[in-house]
């Protein structure tokens, strides 16, 4: 065990992981397990269980480390990837939940063959299974299990294996409800340690003759504080990410769509809902709850470039273990470690049921329908068990990347931007069809991988994108939409039109229908909307 972990601490850690392991067997006790249980949690989820379970597969370790790496290094400009996840949830939430809530699927996969064909089904589901094995799972259990060495100094595999093994046993055992139940503590308890870690580095500043923020300024880079850059501010902070104003509000949608619209990871607690209006709410709590982590994850690595700089030096993954090894008094650090375990549980847990889902609905009962309820749930089981073993033997590959939250994007350019087109304008366009959206898919994602290997070094040996032409990952999701983009119509308009059921069940007449209709006051999901559009809008006038 590190020395700075005392037995207090790793008492809090192993009551917490018991404790997580008992919630999610409890909430599916006694209660009979059907494949609409198992998977969609009996359809009968609340909007604050979805928004909060939202929130807490989407804050994995990786977040925690990354974002406090990326605020050490780079300051606020990291948070437009948790703000501007608040316009996508409402698209969610607006746009999208209502087609998924109507058509009763159990998969994205299964939304793409009502609205297209049985092609594009498939191609989704692999394409949602290599996104869940590669980022969701194998790079958060890595990330987390770094992180675990500083504090207890446990080897990286045995903490894989660990994690693994409780997280799989509760999401094996109970499906989706163990898990968005889980989830829901996890959020708490991921909210509450940040929170106070953020607190005691404030009042650490204080230590320093730090006082205000206009001192603190004065002890930071050029713009650290800022949320938008251009090329220059860039240049004067020293970053080389790329991350200016128009790459970002380019290429974040396409990155936004994909995960939180398209991602069975994410989405399936929508299709758990128990009314529309869940469906609808989830979202957009999770959109107000997603404004808090540049408070409480970037903002911290922000501090920490102030107190810290002679420990954490160049190495900045290691910004949140040093606050809380330098800030947190015993007890709070097992707390801390708590809310690491939390993020990093929640988000495999998910991913482990989104995966056996699309394993169970969308490639063996279409191939064998004759597959009965009880064998789907089998089945289901089966999957989960396997994909955590390849995820495990992927994420001792974890140290080969150089930094893992910003390979995480670059891992998700390659998956994003066809599913994201065919998505956006399956809803929306009248004029897609199955053809081009298959089409798009195939040639997308063949497109999305070639970029990716080009620009990973340990394979191309050179970044021929990002430093031959310039190109930061946020264009190449921008440029690579586009480019689907042109494929999805060509084809569309080569090819004979969906039927006109299919468009009226799957399709919005225009993209301002939702706007028709009487307002039906404060609760109305389109005012809802608007404020948190409204706030987000404060936030970045205020931090630009």
């Amino acid at each position: 065990m590190s020395d700075s972990m005392s037995m207090i601490d790793l008492a809090i850690i192993v009551i917490y992981m018991v404790g997580i392991l008992l919630i999610g067997i409890w909430s599916v006790k006694g209660k009979a397990m059907t494949s609409d249980g198992y998977f969609l949690a009996g359809r009968g989820l609340n909007w604050v269980v979805i928004g909060a379970a939202l929130f807490a597969s989407n804050i994995s370790t990786i977040h925690l480390v990354g974002l406090a790496a990326s605020g050490y290094n780079e300051g606020l400009m990291w948070g437009n990837f948790e703000w501007l996840a608040g316009i996508t949830l409402i698209f969610l939430g607006i746009f999208f939940a209502p087609f998924y809530f109507k058509s009763k699927i159990s998969t994205l996969p299964e939304f793409m063959e009502k609205r297209y064909d049985t092609r594009s089904r498939t191609v989704l589901a692999i394409i949602a299974i290599m996104g869940a094995l590669f980022v969701h799972i194998g790079m958060s259990m890595y990330a987390g299990a770094v992180v675990f060495e500083t504090f207890l100094g446990i080897d990286v595999i045995w903490s894989i294996v660990i994690i693994s093994v409780v997280t799989t046993l509760y999401t094996v055992l109970g499906g989706l409800k163990a898990v968005v139940v889980t989830e829901t503590v996890q959020s708490v308890i991921l909210i509450l340690g940040a929170t106070i870690l953020t607190g005691y580095a404030i009042f650490a500043l204080s230590d320093l003759g730090i006082d205000s923020l206009a001192a603190l300024k004065e002890r930071l880079k050029p713009g650290q504080l800022r949320v938008l850059h251009t090329s220059e501010s860039l240049e004067e902070m020293g970053s080389k990410s790329g991350l200016t104003w128009y790459a970002t509000m380019l290429g974040y949608p396409v990155l936004g769509i994909w995960y939180w619209c398209a991602d069975q990871t994410i989405v399936q607690r929508v299709l758990g809902a128990k009314t529309q209006r869940d469906a609808q709410l989830g979202p957009l709590f999770a959109g107000f709850l997603k404004i808090l982590p540049v408070f409480i994850l970037v903002f911290p690595g922000v501090i920490a470039y102030v107190l810290f700089p002679d420990i954490i030096g160049d190495n900045a993954d290691s910004a949140l273990p040093v606050m809380i090894n330098e800030l947190l008094p015993v007890g709070l650090k097992g707390l801390m470690a708590a809310t690491l375990l939390a993020a990093l549980m929640s988000t495999i847990a998910s991913a482990l049921n989104s995966t056996s889902t699309l394993v169970a609905v969308d490639i063996v009962k279409r191939y064998k329908p004759s597959v009965t309820d009880a064998q789907q749930v089998k089945i289901g089981r089966y999957a989960a068990v396997v994909i955590m073993i390849l995820a495990i033997a992927w994420s001792t590959q974890g140290d080969k990347f150089e930094s893992i939250f910003e390979a995480v994007q670059q891992i998700s350019v390659a998956f994003a931007p066809p599913v994201a087109c065919v998505f956006l304008f399956g809803v929306f366009s009248r004029r897609g069809t199955g053809a081009g959206a298959f089409t798009t898919l195939i040639c997308g994602l063949i497109l999305g991988i070639t970029s990716f290997c080009l620009d990973f070094e340990p394979i191309s040996g050179y970044k021929y994108l990002t430093e031959g032409l310039g190109m930061p990952f946020m264009m190449q999701a921008w440029w690579l939409f586009v480019i689907c983009t042109v494929i999805y119509f060509a084809v569309s308009y080569a090819t004979p039109r969906s039927s006109q059921e299919v468009l009226e069940k799957y399709t919005w007449e225009s993209p301002l229908s939702m706007l028709k209709g009487k307002i039906t006051g404060f609760d109305d999901v389109r005012v809802i909307s608007l404020i948190l559009i409204a706030c987000l809008v404060v936030l970045y006038t205020i931090f630009s």
